[in-house]
């Protein structure tokens, strides 16, 4: 059986190892590097003091803050290129204007793994970044409609609405344009697979596939990252207020 139903296993494996390689790097990096850089001792003494942590457990967790900090980067890249991977898309790869594009839907997205992956001012250079490239007559994605996919939304009822980020300069919000969309990764999944829970299987099968990279890897704390996916992405629902009896007198 098929790890998920719209990329191949072979590709998804691929992407996945790639992933697992950059992050041993990253350890690697991180140890190498951590006696070079300046260290704030007076953090170090406060967090050591308020996690009720010794020096060696300190200096473990800030090298795997430090690794974490660099791999955050790179979980986004997962995302473009497993999307990338599907049918009529293609990934521009880093370092382009956009991460995707589907010529024949006529759309370009920007990923990023997280809402508050960028801050609000560089929220305001994409859009004009997407402006630019939508709107222009001579521009080759004249007519397209433009994504902002943020893959881990602010809210779990998430999202698809005009990205309208601020202007930190004169404090007012972009225009509202209707090809303009901010959206969540539970919607664009659907939207880019046509599978309405693509990113859930993207998530269940993410364990097995890592297990068959690196079958080393211990993958303990699955019911945790599932309390954490179900956290972002399904919206409780909300409280009914209780009737009251009615009394003898009603």
């Amino acid at each position: 059986m098929s790890y998920v139903s719209f990329i191949t296993d072979e590709r998804f494996r691929e992407i996945v190892n790639d992933l697992l390689l950059i992050g041993e790097k990253a350890k690697i990096k991180a140890k190498q590097k951590f006696d070079r850089n300046v260290i704030d001792p007076f953090s170090m003494l406060i967090e050591m003091a308020s996690f009720r942590m010794n020096s060696d457990q300190w200096v473990k967790s800030e090298e795997n803050r430090q690794v974490q900090k660099s791999l955050s980067n790179d979980i986004g890249i997962l995302h473009q290129k497993i999307l990338g991977s599907v049918d009529g898309w293609q990934d521009l790869q880093t370092g382009n204007v956009v991460d995707l594009v589907n010529q024949d839907l006529k759309i370009i997205a920007e990923i990023k793994n997280k809402h508050n992956t960028l801050k609000g001012s560089d929220k305001f250079g994409t859009y004009k970044e997407l402006e630019g490239l939508i709107m222009p007559k001579t521009s080759i994605y004249k007519d397209f409609k433009a994504y902002y996919v943020e893959i881990v939304p602010s809210t779990a009822s998430g999202y698809e609405k005009p990205f309208t980020p601020s202007d930190k300069k004169t404090g007012t919000k972009c225009d509202a344009n209707p090809n303009i969309i901010q959206i969540d990764g539970l919607r664009f999944y659907k939207l880019v697979t046509g599978v309405d829970d693509a990113l859930e299987q993207l998530f269940n099968a993410l364990p097995q596939v890592i297990k068959d990279c690196k079958s080393a890897i211990n993958m303990s704390g699955l019911d945790e990252a599932r309390r954490f996916f179900k956290a972002a992405y399904v919206a409780k629902e909300p409280k009914t207020a209780r009737r009251k009896k009615p009394t003898a007198s009603q």
